[in-house]
């Protein structure tokens, strides 16, 4: 029976709308304080304590008043009571003794000096006792009665602000209407236009007013409402966001909104594409169409970030016939599945539909790749397959170059034999003055293309397009950071002074397609990047956007650490993009082309048969070695760039 009643009262209490939750924690608080002080006034006369007379009844009285105006000035209400933890704990102590200071001037400047001086000190130290256990006790009662307790706040009732007054923050406002459970208290807009009007019957403020709307309505979120077009205004938004802690959403793309394509179950956090995506070019129609429409094209490691999303813009761009490369049956399964849904049963059996071969396999089995090249007609060859993460590929050295470079020479024997028309290698910026054995090995395979092009065996056409970091890709520090701040850290970073080149996936991927059509033989294309990004800059920003504080010297109540742990194996603080300086413009303004030395024929064999050798004795000194005679400018990274052991943020 009383277990059953404390289940209803638990249950009553957690469905409570917070200002009557508040009301009744004051009303606990007033009654504890009470206690605390009558208690301190007791032990120090050491009998049960009666005020004197009316004027030190009123001063006393005066005391719990004043404690709970304190903890509403402190904000110590606005705490959900069963997640407190050691910050909360530290918030009520330094409420309570705040209060205990302010009576205790309040004493003093009465003239009342009967109250002793030890009880202005007893008072802080109960009353944070009793109130302290007080909380306790509410925890105790929900778990006993079975109540589950969130490791969260609900997100019914979230009280928002939209970022955004046009028409897809109007779709969104009413998006938000229909699905209940949200509270717009307003729209933030920087259109001076638009300031103090009202838009769908939400008042429009000015962006400076945002720290102000978020402390005084406590604001659990902010919705984006801007078109990813425009991303400079994006941008500025939450540069301006990062400062107040509160959790920033978006839509994947805003615009699907109006036309009733996404719901407001699809809204999620900002992430890195948001923050460092730059102003999109619209691309070249007719170049990424030259070397696709109508023609037999295969990608290689067609299920990876590149690869399949290189997969998804051919699809569009009209092939007669495509071949899906790919080692990994899950990898290759998932984007068999996805090619047939963008292709979609309406196209089944059409002559516009284009044929599309599924391939279990490696780059480094020749006679397979000689056949599938026979068989399907290949025309064009996109070679995104590659082991890409250094300190794996360090470790695992010779499986690294084995794929890398021999596979990638493989592959361009078969593309020679079956006449393929164009040969285009997806390369990395970690292949300029490799430090770790992953860009030594992408280095080697863009000098065996250039070789391949510099002796013009055959009519197929060997080019490169050689670019940085792309954003969520697998395995990228975007997707670690996010899980890192979601488990409640810390964020590890490598080093302080690491400086990234980012691009989003669909962008590189359209660029390496348009750069390929303009290749002429041998051409090394670089990708415009844009500008480097501090990786320590980025885990700030992510950690702030999604509504969490960093914790660090300056603030050590702060929610989530940043903890470098030290440059991996094979790393270097900086990337490049050029070896030489002979760069000329191409006719895509995010496009450059290079000419850049390499080794010829007898010179380039001899490299890769030393190094051949050096990987049959499985000595990594010895592949080293060899790797320093044949690339140029290749000195091994070593960890000690950082200093040491692994330390937290200053």
């Amino acid at each position: 029976m009383l277990r059953a009643q404390a289940h209803q009262l638990a249950r009553w209490l957690v469905e409570l709308d917070r200002y009557p939750k508040r009301v009744i924690l004051a009303v606990n608080d007033f009654i504890l304080l009470n206690i605390a002080l009558w208690l301190a006034l007791s032990f120090r006369y050491g009998q049960l304590f009666v005020p004197l007379d009316w004027p030190m009844f009123l001063v006393l009285a005066a005391a719990p008043f004043i404690g709970v105006a304190t903890f509403f000035q402190m904000q110590v209400y606005r705490m959900v009571t069963r997640f407190m933890g050691t910050r909360g704990i530290t918030l009520m102590a330094a409420a309570v003794g705040l209060s205990a200071l302010y009576w205790g001037l309040l004493v003093y400047f009465s003239g009342i000096y009967s109250v002793p001086r030890t009880v202005v000190l007893l008072y802080p130290v109960l009353a944070t006792a009793l109130i302290w256990l007080s909380r306790q006790a509410a925890a105790s009662l929900l778990k006993r009665a079975g109540v589950e307790i969130p490791t969260r706040v609900p997100e019914r009732d979230r009280t928002v602000l939209i970022y955004g007054a046009g028409s897809t923050g109007v779709q969104l406002l009413e998006a938000l209407e229909a699905t209940g459970g949200y509270r717009p208290i307003a729209f933030v807009d920087p259109r001076k236009t638009l300031a103090r009007q009202y838009v769908s019957g939400l008042r429009v403020v000015a962006p400076e007013r945002v720290g102000n709307l978020i402390e005084r309505f406590e604001v659990d979120e902010v919705l984006l409402a801007m078109p990813k077009a425009q991303r400079r205004e994006r941008q500025a938004a939450l540069r301006q966001l990062e400062q107040f802690k509160v959790r920033v959403r978006t839509l994947p793309a805003i615009e699907d909104v109006a036309a009733g394509r996404v719901t407001v179950s699809d809204l999620r956090p900002v992430d890195a594409d948001d923050l460092l995506g730059r102003d999109p070019v619209p691309p070249n129609a007719a170049l990424l169409a030259r070397n696709i429409q109508d023609k037999s094209v295969m990608v290689t490691g067609a299920g990876g970030s590149i690869g399949s999303e290189l997969v998804r813009q051919i699809i569009r761009n009209g092939p007669k016939h495509l071949v899906l490369l790919e080692r990994s049956e899950n990898h290759l399964y998932e984007i068999d599945l996805e090619v047939e849904t963008l292709l979609g049963p309406a196209a089944a059996g059409t002559a516009t539909r284009p044929t599309v071969v599924s391939v279990l396999g490696s780059i480094l089995d020749g006679p397979l790749m000689r056949a599938i090249i026979e068989q399907n007609g290949i025309q064009t060859i996109f070679h995104a397959a590659a082991f890409k993460h250094v300190p794996l590929v360090e470790h695992n050295p010779v499986a690294g170059l084995r794929n890398n470079t021999f596979g990638t020479a493989a592959l361009a024997e078969a593309a020679i034999a079956g006449q393929v028309e164009r040969f285009v290698l997806i390369s990395t910026d970690k292949a300029v003055r490799p430090t770790s054995i992953m860009g030594a090995s992408k280095r080697l395979a863009e000098m065996i293309l250039q070789a391949h092009a510099a002796e013009s065996r055959g009519r197929t056409v060997f080019t490169m397009v050689r670019f940085g970091n792309v954003l969520n890709s697998s395995g990228s520090v975007v997707q670690r950071f996010r899980r890192q701040i979601e488990a409640g850290g810390p964020v590890t970073v490598t080093h302080p002074g690491m400086v990234r080149y980012f691009m989003s996936i669909p962008e590189a991927a359209g660029l390496v397609i348009q750069a390929g059509a303009m290749a002429a033989g041998g051409d090394v294309f670089v990708l415009d990047m844009g500008q480097p990004v501090k990786i320590d800059d980025l885990a700030r920003s992510m950690i702030r956007l999604m509504g969490q504080e960093v914790r660090d010297e300056a603030h050590p109540d702060g929610d989530i650490a940043i903890q470098y742990v030290g440059t991996r194996d094979g790393e270097k603080l900086y990337e490049e993009l050029l070896i030489g300086e002979n760069v000329v413009p191409t006719e895509h303004p995010r496009i450059m082309r290079s000419q850049e030395p390499f080794l010829q024929g007898a010179d380039l064999k001899a490299v890769l048969a030393d190094l051949d050798a050096a990987m049959g004795e499985g000595s990594k000194a010895a592949i080293q070695a060899a790797l320093a005679r044949g690339v140029e400018n290749y000195c091994p990274a070593r960890r000690d760039l950082d200093g040491g052991e692994p330390r937290e943020a200053a």
